[in-house]
């Protein structure tokens, strides 16, 4: 499919407009085992997957409202993410046609909106806002005035002005803005940058019947005055949606039963020998007959041979290749700022971690206060990176649910996931800096560890590395794990794992060969390390005594450095090596996303 390419113009001009027909178009949810192939060969494989779309055919044409209805299980949403390019063509059989040539997936992105049934919004985020960072991401070439116009003319097109300033809520009866306007709200994400074609996937699920009307109202309006091609699932339309539609597609278990005006059906349904009753409206009737309604002319059985031969697509295609409107570089700086406002206005993450970290410091201070006994300093620097790596597991909550807007805004070319990882890194640089600062200054002093103030900056750096090596490992297990229980039990038995084999339960020559590895993997041994050789190194730390009997000192801070094994070099290595660690795991974190996110575009 070759669409129109169009330098920048007024949005009053006439916009390109798209018709989109299927012919015979089947597909199968498969749960067979392929063999390997190279690619361009055929390979023959055992299909025992489930049919889901039997030979439809059907056309949207540009200016209408056109809605897929049919009963639970009969394919609408597969249909419809067929013709968003959710499932790739090269998936299904049979043609997908846009203005008559194929459909090209990388460029019908460019041109659609697709808004799937649940909401993926920022419930910190205002109305306004989210339009403008959605207007910011999408629009090619738009300075921010021109962005912030966009977005004054959509919020009055979609009825939000009154609300443009209200959060978005969470949805759950915590505040924030209603069902039906939040359902506006994701309408609008995909409609700022002006989409010819827009796919909605139950846009009334879970509305009140006026929400439901005014949505569906709006989208007429905007098929007939702006010639959008608009097409959405809907599962049973009462009388007044009804009136609003100019076509329907009737699917029942995968086959098209009807296509065209209500009113076409209506009279195949009396010509069937149906009478339809006047308290019933024509497609409530219809989906209750429809074992006896007949199938269109047009529709056959579908052959199960049909899917006994997979094409392999070739690995690297155009129709792969995804146009972002601004660079990677702006793209970091919107990100950042987005997620820099998420965070701020995020109380249970902001606040109480600065008032954790600072409680923290002051009562572990009070108890560590001028301790001087060896064993007990080194207790003091494993409960530090004990609470230190413990507490900031508490942000995979809401790592796991950006990662499902992440994956709905990169699968239609919002922003690369790159950009997202390196956004994600910064935002949090100057907040766990904030709560490392607040955690030293307290238990540094208190404690009564070297009053030097190197000694003291070298300790507040170890102290944001640990958090921030603990921020990109979460980062990196909430990309790969499936949801927040899981997570949670992989990151805490993984920091248990870490701390047995730190080096401060058993020592380094103890531990067995087949386990050694995890010592070196640990994300306690360095920092632990660094705090002993901040404290125990240099020429006064060397000569602190830290056994003291009737013979004299027997143990000085020289000695202990070389019971352990420790070299003041390593001072420095060690520091190195923990932002190697938090090098590695973002970008594990960006690996992990990246494939989920090629996943859902393919």
């Amino acid at each position: 499919m070759e669409l129109p390419v169009r330098s920048p113009e007024p949005r009053a001009a006439r916009k390109a407009q798209y018709r989109i027909e299927t012919k015979s178009l089947s597909y199968e949810l498969s749960s067979n085992v392929g063999h390997f192939a190279w690619p361009g060969q055929a390979v023959e494989t055992k299909s025992h997957g489930r049919i889901i779309l039997k030979r439809v055919s059907c056309e949207i044409p540009p200016g209408e409202l056109v809605a897929i209805v049919g009963p639970s299980g009969a394919g609408k949403t597969t249909l419809l993410s067929v013709l968003a390019g959710v499932i790739h063509p090269s998936e299904v059989t049979g043609e997908i046609l846009v203005n008559g040539r194929q459909m090209d997936t990388s460029r019908f992105r460019r041109v659609s909106g697709y808004v799937t049934q649940d909401d993926a919004l920022f419930p910190l985020l205002t109305v306004e806002e989210s339009l403008l960072y959605s207007a910011r991401l999408r629009l090619r070439c738009a300075s921010s005035a021109e962005s912030s116009s966009r977005v004054r003319d959509l919020l009055s097109e979609l009825g939000l002005s009154h609300v443009a300033g209200s959060r978005i809520g969470s949805g759950h009866g915590s505040g924030g803005i209603s069902g039906g306007e939040r359902r506006r709200v994701s309408i609008g994400v995909d409609l700022v940058h002006d989409p010819s074609v827009l796919l909605l996937d139950e846009p009334t699920s879970g509305l009140d019947s006026g929400s439901a009307l005014h949505v569906l109202t709006m989208l007429k309006s905007m098929a007939s005055v702006h010639g959008k091609t608009i097409v959405l699932t809907i599962h049973q339309p009462g009388f007044r949606i009804l009136e609003l539609l100019d076509r329907v597609i009737l699917l029942s278990d995968g086959e098209l039963r009807h296509q065209g005006p209500v009113s076409l059906l209506a009279s195949r349904l009396t010509e069937s020998g149906h009478c339809i009753p006047p308290h019933v409206n024509v497609m409530e009737f219809a989906m209750d007959s429809l074992a006896t309604l007949p199938l269109p002319p047009d529709a056959t059985k579908l052959s199960l041979g049909e899917f006994m031969k997979i094409k392999i697509p070739k690995p690297t295609t155009k129709e792969d290749r995804v146009f972002y409107a601004n660079s990677r570089g702006g793209e970091v700086c919107i990100l950042t700022e987005r997620f820099f406002k998420n965070v701020s206005r995020t109380r249970q993450l902001f606040t109480a971690r600065m008032i954790q970290s600072l409680v923290a410091g002051i009562g572990l201070g009070t108890v560590f206060m001028n301790v001087n006994d060896l064993q007990a300093r080194v207790g003091f620097f494993a409960f530090t990176l004990t609470f230190l790596l413990s507490s900031t597991t508490e942000g995979l909550p809401i790592f796991l649910q950006e990662r499902r807007i992440l994956q709905r805004e990169t699968s239609r070319g919002a922003y690369r996931v790159s950009s997202y990882v390196i956004a994600n890194a910064l935002v949090f640089l100057p907040f766990l800096l904030a709560a490392a600062i607040l955690y030293t200054i307290p238990v540094y002093w208190l404690v009564g560890l070297r009053r030097e103030m190197g000694r003291f900056l070298y300790f507040s750096l170890v102290v944001w590395l640990v958090m921030l090596m603990a921020s990109s490992f979460v980062a990196c297990f909430s990309a790969l794990v499936p949801n927040f229980i899981m997570g949670n039990s992989v990151i805490a038995g993984l920091m248990g794992s870490f701390f047995l084999f730190s080096g401060y339960f058993i020592s380094e020559h103890s531990i067995p060969r087949y386990w050694i590895f995890m010592h070196y993997l640990s994300l306690f041994k360095y920092p632990f390390e660094a705090f002993v050789l901040n404290e125990y190194g240099g020429a006064n730390g060397r000569k602190e005594c830290l056994d003291m009997e009737k013979v004299g000192c027997v143990l000085n801070g020289g000695m202990f450095l070389r019971q352990q094994g420790l070299e003041e070099s390593q001072k420095w290595s060690n520091l190195l090596v923990m932002f190697v660690f938090i090098c590695g795991y973002r970008i594990l974190c960006f690996v992990f996303l990246w494939f989920r996110c090629y996943r859902m575009r393919r």
